[in-house]
């Protein structure tokens, strides 16, 4: 009985030292089933990092439960946890999402207007009305206006709605800040419901939260997308507790 005893206890801890083992695991990185060149495959957990080749394939030393991040100029990252499962099957595929292209704003407006039929008779009956109104054509007295003048009144009105939607448009536009620009250019939308476990519905609840931290404008100045997961892997924790906190 002792002997099975050791012998177990041998085995489960020979098991446990193997999968504590770093092994060598091969993958490769895609996008559109095209292999990824030169993407930045980091093991977050153990500090090393490696690049992928021509054919987008790449080798690293991982342990289970080691964190892998893949990185590219014009991809949204991708972050993957690894299981012994995957270890033992040596074979990481990986696929990328390509950011959508950048665009500076710009406004286009398309008005089509009707056009507009005059006959001679209009214009007759226009000109006729125009010298009915003029006091100075008919008793040659100045009445003070200016014939086909300006009106000033009208314009500085025009002028003034114009400044007021310019200050609506650049009160809308300057709600999206920096560091809301910086989530959605560098963190894919999956990242918050799949690895921060967060409902659909608090998605933007969870960016206003971090955007309200003074440390988002640091994060924002630095753009590097291993400090702005750290920060929203914090702010998560906050999060949930404050969430828990309220329901209770």
């Amino acid at each position: 009985m002792k002997v099975k005893l050791l012998t177990t206890i041998s085995l489960f801890s020979y098991q446990l030292a193997v999968s504590q083992t770093e092994k060598l695991v091969h993958g490769k990185v895609l996008s559109n089933n095209n292999p990824l060149n030169k993407v930045e495959v980091i093991n977050k957990t153990a500090k090393t990092s490696t690049r992928t080749n021509d054919l987008g394939e790449f080798s690293i030393l991982v342990k289970a439960k080691d964190s892998l991040l893949f990185f590219s100029k014009d991809y949204f990252f991708k972050r993957l946890k690894l299981t012994q499962e995957e270890i033992d099957q040596n074979n990481i595929l990986v696929t990328m999402i390509i950011k959508p292209e950048e665009l500076n704003e710009v406004l286009v407006t398309a008005i089509k207007f009707d056009r507009i039929k005059t006959s001679q008779q209009d214009i007759d009956t226009l000109k006729l009305n125009k010298d009915a109104r003029s006091l100075q054509k008919y008793t040659g007295v100045y009445n003070g206006t200016i014939t086909n003048g300006m009106d000033f009144s009208r314009m500085g009105t025009g002028l003034l709605n114009l400044f007021k939607n310019d200050k609506e448009a650049l009160k809308k536009r300057t709600s999206q800040t920096d560091f809301k620009k910086l989530i959605a250019a560098s963190i894919p939308s999956d990242f918050f419901t799949r690895d921060l476990k967060l409902k659909p519905e608090e998605v933007d609840l969870f960016i206003e939260f971090c955007d309200a931290d003074l440390r988002s404008k640091t994060i924002s100045e630095h753009n590097n997308v291993l400090t702005t997961m750290d920060f929203l892997y914090a702010k998560n924790e906050m999060f949930k507790k404050l969430k828990t906190e309220t329901k209770d």
